[in-house]
């Protein structure tokens, strides 16, 4: 029999305030429990608008501490509700003024796992994001889940291969990247950028967008959230590019093994001849 994780993600659109969004995305949890997922993961920055689009300090209240502020506090009791692994992108606040994006992740049983904090910022029109955010500093962690191992890479960081490539030597399994993008300069990358990486890494990518037109600016974010697996083909059908949903699909984690064997890029990596590459 196969090896199956039953795996979800939440394609949420910008409900006018923060508690709302947050009712909406534990609503959504609850319906893919009920579907038999076992992993799920919401958005990027997902109980606020994507507020990058202007810069204003008055976003920073937004921030929360992880892992003892309340949103924290909720999934973990989510997750123990529903026996789910969740990964839970958020505003967070190290200490005052020290802010990052986030995203906790959050064991099955409820257990706060750790955090992985962005460290590829972009500052381009309609992605202010060097205004609000601290290039992360823990690297690229990969946690022990219930159902494997799990990584997480956000939204910007999914155009540089060497996170993607260091989540994979470290094990990860499914790494999820939730994001916010909009329609325009980079949609063509959209099907192609997270395939790739799951095959360059050999193992199952599950990438999640917001939808809609949000007040804060014109950047229409166009939904599409998919997983992809270790071929680089998708999982099912991608998700609407203009409503909410929920997206929950079955990995087949023996696949992971029948790959590597068949590719086997990890036995031909040549790291004595990348040097140059941290050099520059």
């Amino acid at each position: 029999m196969s090896n199956l994780v039953r795996a979800g993600l939440i394609q949420q659109r910008w409900t006018g305030d923060k508690e709302s969004m947050i009712a909406n995305a534990v609503e959504a949890i609850g319906t893919a429990a009920s579907q038999g997922a076992q992993v799920i993961c919401l958005q990027e920055l997902f109980y606020g608008p994507y507020f990058c689009q202007v810069q204003d300090a008055d976003y920073y209240s937004y921030t929360e501490a992880i892992p003892d502020g309340p949103t924290t506090k909720l999934m973990q009791e989510i997750a123990e509700r529903h026996g789910v692994v969740l990964v839970v992108p958020m505003y967070e606040q190290e200490q005052p003024g020290v802010y990052y994006n986030t995203a906790a992740v959050i064991d099955a049983d409820g257990k706060y796992l750790g955090m992985h904090r962005k460290n590829h910022i972009p500052q381009v029109k309609g992605f202010w994001e060097k205004f609000y955010f601290r290039p992360g500093n823990l690297g690229y962690p990969v946690f022990d889940t219930a159902v494997g191992r799990i990584g997480v890479y956000i939204c910007y960081e999914r155009h540089f291969p060497e996170g993607w490539r260091a989540l994979g030597l470290a094990g990860a399994q499914i790494v999820f990247n939730p994001s916010a993008t909009s329609r325009g300069l980079s949609e063509y990358l959209w099907r192609l950028e997270q395939p790739a990486a799951a095959v360059a890494n050999e193992y199952y990518v599950g990438t999640i967008n917001r939808v809609g037109v949000e007040p804060l600016g014109d950047n229409d974010f166009y939904g599409q959230s998919y997983f992809a697996d270790p071929r680089g083909q998708l999982v099912g059908e991608a998700a609407s590019d203009s409503e909410e949903e929920i997206v929950v699909r079955d990995l087949d984690m023996d696949r992971l093994a029948e790959v590597r064997d068949l590719w086997a890029f990890y036995r031909d990596r040549r790291p004595d001849s990348y040097g140059p590459l941290t050099e520059a």
